[in-house]
């Protein structure tokens, strides 16, 4: 799995330009906004993965510990949502939002696409393919790749109208994803077969590809304005 991801995120058009300092304000702009729509229906992605899991504890304690992690745990403005908006606002500071934070231009189908094929498979799922989808599809590296994208932030062409607040991206490559990954580790490691061990690497393989197509959609948009 991790040759994948280094093949198809780390070695990514996307990454590749961001971390070399590559693009425009506008640009910048462009994913700051339609990452956030990612960001925000990432809770009803973990909601899905939820009800595909059997009513058995070990099963979807992990995955709703991660969403209380969206919640923030219950402290003010650690959630998610609200985290967010702190790299937003540093980025795209003219960004219209209403009273949510939701932006006034609408989500690109790079993005919605990404977010359907995620719950659209969870309605289907296996309650293991579903913990495959992820723990291996997303929790695996998830880690790794928003480090690099905050990483990638604080190149010093990106800081010349003041500091991008990459925390947000740092919440979740420090603390939250290497947790989230060994929950649902807990789980995946008891099954050996190998029908089970393929089931759960074609699972991985084809979430992460979705969200790889994600990226890479997004920096044929921000190349075309």
């Amino acid at each position: 799995m991790l040759e994948l991801v280094q093949r198809h995120f780390f070695e990514g058009r996307f990454l590749k330009t961001l971390c070399s300092g590559g693009y425009r304000e506008d640009q910048i702009r462009h994913f700051a906004l339609q990452y956030g729509y990612y960001s925000r229906h990432f809770p009803r992605v973990l909601g899905a993965a939820i009800a595909a899991m059997p009513p058995i504890d070990a099963w979807w304690v992990p995955i709703a510990d991660n969403l209380w992690d969206e919640a923030g745990r219950g402290e003010p403005g650690r959630a998610h949502e609200k985290l967010y908006l702190t790299f937003l606002r540093t980025v795209a500071p003219d960004a219209k939002l209403d009273e949510h934070g939701i932006p006034d231009v609408p989500m690109s189908k790079a993005v919605e696409t990404a977010i359907e094929t995620f719950i659209q498979f969870f309605r289907q799922a296996t309650p293991l393919k579903a913990m495959a989808a992820v723990g291996l599809g997303s929790e695996l590296f998830a880690g790794l790749v928003m480090a690099r994208i905050g990483e990638g932030f604080r190149h010093p062409h990106y800081q010349r109208r003041g500091a991008v607040n990459t925390l947000f991206w740092e919440v979740h490559a420090d603390e939250h994803e290497p947790r989230h990954y060994q929950l649902c580790k807990q789980i995946l490691e008891t099954f050996t077969s190998p029908r089970d061990l393929a089931d759960m690497y074609e699972t991985g393989r084809y979430i992460a590809l979705s969200e790889a197509r994600m990226y890479e959609e997004l920096h044929d948009e921000m190349m075309s304005l």
